[in-house]
């Protein structure tokens, strides 16, 4: 009789924890795409070029709320060439969070390379939205 109660007690604990799971997974998934624009470096608010300025070389995730404007910044750190480009792949916001997906992009096969160091980074600027972003 004990092993049928220790079973059954099994049995709901991988119901629950599986439930757990997919409701978590659902809490990750695309609630919309959020609309943003990516800044150019003179129009970055001060308080955040400053910071970018003091991170650039090791990178940097950052985030900044200013005037009702969400910023979120990703730097990839201190490059040895010319020819850096960073590309935003996605930015929506889900349940929980905002997540935004960068990519980094090399010099291209026919560009002129200069040997000087170079800090390659993006800004967006969006509607504030009051959640935690994840960089990716």
């Amino acid at each position: 009789m004990g092993r049928k109660v220790l079973c059954i007690w099994c049995f709901l604990a991988l119901i629950l924890g599986l439930s757990g799971c997919s409701a978590g997974k659902d809490r990750m998934e695309k609630v919309r795409d959020i609309e943003f624009t990516v800044v150019n470096p003179d129009e970055i608010p001060k308080e955040l070029s400053e910071v970018i300025a003091e991170k650039q070389d090791e990178g940097f995730q950052l985030t900044y709320g200013d005037k009702g404007y969400l910023y979120m910044a990703y730097g990839y750190g201190k490059r040895d060439t010319s020819g850096y480009s960073v590309e935003v792949e996605e930015c929506y916001e889900t349940e929980d969070v905002v997540r935004m997906k960068t990519n980094l992009l090399g010099p291209a096969k026919d560009e002129e390379i200069i040997e000087e160091s170079t800090y390659p980074y993006v800004v967006v600027k969006a509607e504030f939205v009051d959640k935690d972003v994840i960089f990716e």
